[in-house]
């Protein structure tokens, strides 16, 4: 499996961020353009803002896309039914916020301990007269009353 992503995945995620970009100025424009003057071919029509506006937010949303595709893989956004394909494309993402679980731990002090498959180690005493297990630290039998 790939630790790291690979050049052309960071590549597009870039370009996801200036797609994102543009369309953000695009549609912004359209606040603060007034009258089309300073903006050469700039259109104030109420035809023109809307055209600015969606051709803005599909620029926006098509970045967000190639920023998923990138970041996750094909195969890791969904694009591309194969789990494991996609657990191979998301394992840099995955150890990231394994990662940051165990800083997180770490920094708050936590131990988590012993693990749950570590069986707890328990020793007990066997009574000689009626068989009852008991704690190791029992002087007396809990069922009998009988010294150990």
């Amino acid at each position: 499996m790939a630790r790291t992503i690979s050049p052309e995945r960071k590549s597009l995620y870039m370009l996801g961020w200036v797609v994102s970009g543009v369309g953000l100025v695009l549609f912004l424009s359209n606040f603060f353009v007034v009258g089309g003057v300073g903006v050469p071919g700039a259109s104030s029509s109420m035809s023109g803002m809307a055209v600015r506006s969606v051709v803005g937010i599909l620029l926006v949303a098509a970045g967000g896309g190639m920023r998923r595709v990138a970041a996750r893989g094909v195969a890791g956004s969904g694009l591309v039914l194969d789990p494991e394909r996609a657990r191979g494309e998301l394992e840099p993402w995955s150890r990231m916020a394994g990662g940051m679980v165990g800083d997180a731990l770490d920094e708050a002090d936590v131990d988590l301990g012993r693990r749950a498959s570590e069986p707890e180690r328990v020793v007990m005493i066997k009574c000689g007269a009626c068989g009852k297990l008991n704690e190791e630290d029992s002087k007396f039998c809990q069922e009998c009353g009988r010294a150990l």
